[in-house]
């Protein structure tokens, strides 16, 4: 089961922001949103994800399939990167540690505490996340800030073989991942229309 959304309508604090928006994603899939900033990418990825209320529209995904990873990186200074991953992997049924460790160049860092880890070295390790969730949609909103070229090739390729895998991947992003398999969506082309104001309502009286 794939990722479907259909006429999906959007507000950002009350103002109307994207409307029906629909694109479907199958296994194997990916999606780029394009768009400049304030055109929605954030918004839309948050509804997808359940974090936000939708206005209008309906998605179709398997429950509980999806794994969202934004700018904070979701991790526990406190906690070691190899803690930090046992930790969800817990959470989510657990995945493989190790593997998600290698396959983000963090082995060596396993035992050092994030609160010591660099901006990018805390982004790969949020973005190791996604490996032990076992969760077949990524929802990825710009996950490739504060990594170096090398880190974003390399999550590139995490993210390739996740699809190889008959995984899913909706990105946000303004970073060429070389992901040519993608296809590409911009979202300018559903900024949503202003609503009109309520007959005798404030606002009228100002048009």
């Amino acid at each position: 089961m794939g990722l479907s959304v259909e006429s999906l309508a959007c507000d950002r604090g009350g103002i109307p922001l994207l409307e029906d928006v629909s694109f479907a994603l199958a296994e194997g899939e990916a999606l780029v949103l394009r768009g400049p900033n304030g055109c929605g990418k954030t918004t839309l990825l948050r509804c997808i994800a359940g974090l936000q209320p939708v206005r209008a529209g309906n998605m179709r995904h398997p429950p509980d399939g999806l794994a969202y990873a934004a700018h904070a990186d979701g991790i526990k200074a406190s906690l070691t990167v190899a803690e930090n991953l046992e930790f969800w992997a817990a959470i989510h049924g657990g995945g493989d540690v190790s593997a998600a460790l290698a396959k983000m160049n963090l082995t060596d860092l396993a035992s050092r505490f994030a609160q010591n880890l660099s901006a990018g070295q805390k982004r790969r390790l949020g973005l190791a996340r996604l490996l032990v969730t076992a969760r077949p949609i990524w929802i990825l909103d710009e996950p490739t800030v504060s990594l170096d070229a090398e880190s974003v090739m390399l999550f590139a390729g995490v993210v390739r073989a996740h699809l190889a895998q008959g995984g899913i991947a909706l990105i946000a992003t303004h970073i060429d991942l070389g992901l040519s398999e993608a296809a590409s969506l911009d979202l300018t082309r559903f900024k949503a229309r202003p609503r009109a104001p309520e007959p005798g309502s404030f606002d009228e009286a100002f048009l």
